[in-house]
C-alpha cells in the first residue's frame, strides 16, 4: 500500500442541496479500529433525502454503500489485514439488547449509531477517499473475493437490505407479488424473489426497466399507468388477488391500490415510506375484516451477511447489470441529482472515488 497521506479530498455536506468537494483531515484510528481506502460509493435514496431535505445538520459527509482497500489496521484488530479488498456495513448491531434479541436490529441503540466516518458528525463517510471503521462496526466488514469488483462490493449492504425485507414476508413458492416500482430498489425485490420461485409482477412507468425486470426473472411486467392494470392483475391471478405486494416507490396511491389487489390475509410490504410527518388515508376494516396485513422494513439484517455475499459474489445475483452510471468524486452532486431524478435509461449511480473505471464507462 502507498503511503497514508496526512489530508484527503471529500465531499462535505453543508447545507440543503449543499454538497462541496473539500480538504479534511484523513481519519486517525484508534487501537480496534480499521482504516480503509475507499474505491466506490454507492447513491443510497436515504442519503439522498437527508441532502435534500436537510434532515441532518451539517458538516457530514455522506455515503454508506462502500467498498474499498484496508490501508491500515488497528493494533489490537485480528482478522483483517492490510491489502485486503472489503465491502462495509455502517450500522451493526449489540446483538445483546430488547430489539436484538426479538431480531429487530433496527432499533437496536448501537445500530442507530453510524461507525463509520470520514470526519464531522459519523454519516457513513464514502464520499471520501478514506473512512475509519470503529470497532462496533468490524463486524460487518465482508471481504470481496478477488474475481469480483468494488462496484459489486458496494451492492452487498443494499441487496441485504432488501433480503430483510422479502423475509418479512410469508409466501409460498409460486405465490404472486406484486413490486411496484422497478428503479434499483424495486429490480432488487424483482430478482431475489424470483430466486425463492415467486411469480413476481413488475410495474413501472419505464418500459426500459419493464424489459430488465423480466431478465431478471418477474414472470408479468406491466406498465404502471395502463387503465386497465388492476383488471390485468385480476385475471393473472385468477380472480383471488396478490399474495403479496411491495411498494418501492413513495407514492401513497400505490399503496392504497396494493390494498385493494392484494387478496384477504396477503401482505403489503413498505420499503420507501421513510420521511417521518406523512400521512394517509387507508382502509381499516381490509386490515382487520380482510387481515390484510401491513408491514414495514428498513435497513440490514445483520444475519444475512452470509446469504447476501454468497448471493451477490457468485453472480446468482448479477448486481452489475443495476449499475449504470459512475461518477468521479468531484461530481458527487450530480451524481445525487441523476439517482434522484433517473433518466430512461439510469439505475443505480456510483462514484468512483479513487478515480478508476468501475464499470466500464463512466458517465
Amino acid at each position: 500500500m502507498e503511503p497514508i497521506p496526512k489530508e484527503m479530498k471529500a465531499v462535505v455536506y453543508r447545507g440543503v442541496n449543499d454538497l462541496r468537494l473539500e480538504t479534511v483531515p484523513v481519519p486517525r484510528i484508534g487501537a480496534g479500529e480499521v482504516l480503509v481506502k475507499v474505491a466506490v460509493c454507492g447513491v443510497c435514496p436515504t442519503d439522498i433525502k437527508k441532502i435534500h431535505y436537510g434532515t441532518v445538520p451539517p458538516p457530514r459527509i455522506f455515503g454508506h454503500e462502500t467498498a474499498g482497500t484496508i490501508a491500515k489496521v488497528g493494533a489490537c484488530v485480528r482478522g483483517f489485514k492490510v491489502g485486503e479488498r472489503v465491502a462495509m456495513h455502517h450500522h451493526v448491531p449489540c446483538l445483546k439488547c430488547h430489539a436484538c434479541r426479538h431480531g429487530t436490529f433496527a432499533q437496536c441503540p448501537q445500530y442507530k449509531l453510524t461507525g463509520i466516518t470520514a470526519g464531522f458528525e459519523p454519516a457513513g463517510g464514502g464520499y471520501a477517499h478514506y473512512v475509519r471503521v470503529m470497532a462496533m462496526c468490524l463486524p460487518g466488514i465482508v471481504k470481496i473475493p478477488a474475481r469480483n469488483t468494488f462496484a459489486e462490493g458496494a451492492m452487498v449492504e443494499p441487496i441485504n437490505t432488501v433480503l430483510k425485507g422479502v423475509n418479512r414476508l410469508t409466501l409460498l413458492r409460486g405465490d404472486h407479488v406484486l413490486v411496484a416500482g422497478q428503479g434499483p430498489i424495486g429490480l432488487m425485490f424483482t430478482r431475489l424473489l424470483a430466486l425463492r420461485g415467486m411469480k413476481v409482477v413488475a410495474s413501472d412507468l419505464m418500459e426500459n426497466r419493464l424489459r430488465l425486470a423480466r431478465q431478471l426473472g418477474a414472470a408479468y411486467a406491466l406498465k404502471a399507468d395502463a387503465k386497465d392494470f388492476a383488471d390485468k392483475v385480476r385475471r393473472l391471478t385468477g380472480g383471488r388477488g396478490l399474495d403479496a405486494s411491495v411498494v418501492a416507490t413513495p407514492l401513497d396511491a400505490v399503496v392504497r391500490l396494493a390494498q385493494d389487489l392484494t387478496r384477504g390475509g396477503g401482505q403489503i410490504l413498505l420499503f420507501a415510506h421513510t420521511r417521518r410527518g406523512k400521512f394517509t388515508e387507508l382502509d381499516l376494516a381490509t386490515i382487520c375484516v380482510d387481515e390484510k396485513d401491513f408491514v414495514g422494513s428498513y435497513s440490514s439484517d445483520y444475519r444475512l451477511q452470509d446469504e447476501v455475499a454468497r448471493l451477490v459474489f457468485s453472480r446468482k445475483f448479477d448486481v452489475r447489470k443495476l449499475i449504470t452510471h459512475e461518477f468521479p468524486l468531484a461530481r458527487t452532486m450530480e451524481a445525487v441529482q441523476l439517482a434522484a431524478h433517473p433518466t430512461p435509461d439510469s439505475l443505480k449511480v456510483i462514484v468512483s472515488v479513487d478515480g478508476a473505471d468501475h464499470i466500464g464507462g463512466a458517465s
